[in-house]
């Protein structure tokens, strides 16, 4: 729930930040000289660029949560079994050995959402977010029938 919460937090500050950029952006098309349309359409592009990039990383989040749902619902969420650090960090062993088994998992059952979702977690707890997310985007398209990029 914290997360949601945190993520929520952040979208609205960006939004409100995309607002006030943007208005700064009207007002210097506003202006009239071609140095100020031209920083104008400039500053107005960023909040475009925002907009999209916060639409997709929301919409990544409500499929992993799905997914994440309806593993639940099957009993198939991963069991936190690592080892932690006495300052509740994750051992970074612990995490290498779990990652070999759901790397292994995954290379047997290819095609299966599910061992890929699972991938994901490891890799997080790994530390490795850009693998992560690759495998989570990966565990998606196999869960809505897309196609998947190697």
């Amino acid at each position: 729930m914290r997360a949601k919460l945190s993520y929520g937090v952040t979208a609205a500050v960006l939004v409100f930040y995309f607002v006030l950029v943007g208005s700064r952006g009207v007002m210097l098309i506003q202006s009239g000289t071609v140095i100020t349309v031209t920083f104008g359409i400039a500053v107005l592009i960023l909040p475009v660029i925002g907009v999209w990039f916060l639409w997709k990383n929301t919409q990544f989040v409500r499929k992993a949560n799905r997914l994440a749902a309806e593993l639940d619902a099957e009993g198939g969420l991963p069991v936190d079994e690592l080892r932690r650090t006495p300052g509740g960090r994750i051992d970074r062993d612990s995490a290498d050995e779990v990652f070999a088994r759901r790397k292994a998992e995954t290379e047997d059952a290819p095609d299966d959402w599910r061992s890929w979702f699972r991938l994901a977690v490891a890799y997080h707890d790994a530390r490795d977010t850009p693998r992560a997310r690759k495998a989570m985007q990966r565990a998606i398209a196999l869960h809505d029938g897309r196609p998947v990029q190697v």
